[in-house]
C-alpha cells in the first residue's frame, strides 16, 4: 500500500506539529519534573523527548545514505543530547531538515527501495515511504508516553492528534 510523497510531506509535517508542541509543554516543567524517574526504558521525560529525537535524526541520516554502525551507532543519543536546552534548538533542526529533504520528493522516489544498517550493522532494504512513515508512527508513540508522564504530574498535555493537525491546516 504506498502513499504519494505528498502525503509523506503532510505526516512529517504533522510529527513537526506534534513534536514541537510537546516540546514547548515540556519547556514550562520545573528540572525536577523533566528528570523525574517513571521506570521505563528512556527513564524520564526529557529522556523520552531525546529519545525520538535521537530516531527521528539517526532514520533521516539513513535515508541520505549514512547508516551509523558499531562505535559510530553509539553516539545514537549522547549526553548532550540529553541536555534539555540542546534537545529544544538541535530537535527542531532535524525536523527542519527532514522537511528540506522531503520537499523535492516524487511519488516514484517514495517508492523506491534504499539499502541501510541498523546500528548493529545488519543491513536492510525498505521503500522510502515504509521508512517515513515508521518514522512518523515511532514518534507518536512516544509521544503518547510523554504525555501520559505529563498527565500523572498534574499536567494537561496539548492536543496532538492526527485530526487536531489536519484541523489546524
Amino acid at each position: 500500500m504506498p502513499v504519494s510523497a505528498d502525503t509523506l510531506r503532510l505526516h512529517l509535517e504533522y510529527s513537526k506539529w506534534a513534536s514541537q508542541r510537546l516540546l514547548d509543554a515540556a519547556a514550562k516543567l520545573s528540572p525536577e519534573e523533566l528528570a523525574r524517574d517513571f521506570q521505563t526504558s528512556d527513564k524520564t521525560l526529557a529522556g523520552t523527548l531525546a529519545h525520538i529525537f535521537a530516531a527521528d535524526r539517526i532514520w533521516l541520516s539513513r535515508v541520505n545514505g549514512i547508516s551509523p554502525t558499531g562505535a559510530q551507532a553509539g553516539a545514537f543519543l549522547s549526553d548532550e543530547d540529553r541536555d534539555f536546552g540542546r534537545l529544544q534548538t538541535a530537535w527542531p533542526d532535524v525536523l527542519d531538515r527532514w522537511r528540506a529533504w522531503a520537499e523535492p520528493l516524487t511519488d516514484e522516489q517514495a517508492l523506491q527501495r534504499i539499502s541501510y544498517r541498523d546500528m548493529k550493522g545488519t543491513p536492510y532494504e525498505t521503500p522510502l515511504w515504509q521508512i517515513v512513515l515508521h518514522v512518523v508512527n515511532h514518534a507518536t508513540h512516544h509521544r503518547g508516553t510523554v504525555s501520559g508522564f505529563l498527565r500523572s504530574m498534574g499536567h494537561t498535555p496539548p492536543a496532538l492528534d492526527l485530526i487536531a493537525f489536519y484541523r489546524s491546516l
